[in-house]
């Protein structure tokens, strides 16, 4: 799915990931990346197949004083969306943050996919006006990495 959730997006050639990183991210010694699936209703109970995602991690608010959940991203296959699954993934990610405390679940959307921001402001969730994400990578990273202070 994360490759079809690249492809959805316009960028079919920028994953780097693999089922074998993906595995220990999320289920080695320490992980740091989470998830939750949703799933069609099997038969004579069987598995359903598998129809939409949500891989999240956790915040830190300096101001609130307590952890958040941003989630990296939601997808849900074509075939499944409008079936209640991609808000199913949103209020599991709700209901984790409510019982443990947590103020707010974040996230990106991209300003051209207009079915999911409509899916987003329908949930009530608030555009983050105001605020532009930035990004640091490839050589702009590690030219400022370079300048980090040696601490022996």
């Amino acid at each position: 799915m994360i490759n079809e959730l690249a492809e959805y997006e316009r960028e079919p050639e920028a994953v780097r990931n693999s089922e074998e990183m993906l595995r220990e991210h999320l289920f080695g010694a320490q992980p740091g990346v989470f998830g939750h699936v949703a799933e069609t209703a099997g038969n004579d109970g069987e598995d359903g197949a598998v129809v939409g995602m949500a891989l999240w991690y956790l915040t830190y608010s300096t101001w609130e004083g307590v952890h958040g959940i941003h989630l990296e991203d939601l997808y849900v296959r074509p075939e499944a969306r409008g079936t209640g699954s991609g808000r199913a993934l949103l209020a599991t990610l709700a209901a984790i943050a409510v019982e443990r405390g947590y103020r707010r679940v974040e996230w990106q959307v991209l300003d051209w996919n207009a079915p999911a921001i409509g899916f987003y402001d329908a949930l009530g969730a608030g555009s983050m006006d105001g605020w532009t994400t930035r990004r640091l990578d490839g050589d702009a990273l590690r030219d400022v990495a370079a300048q980090a202070p040696v601490i022996a």
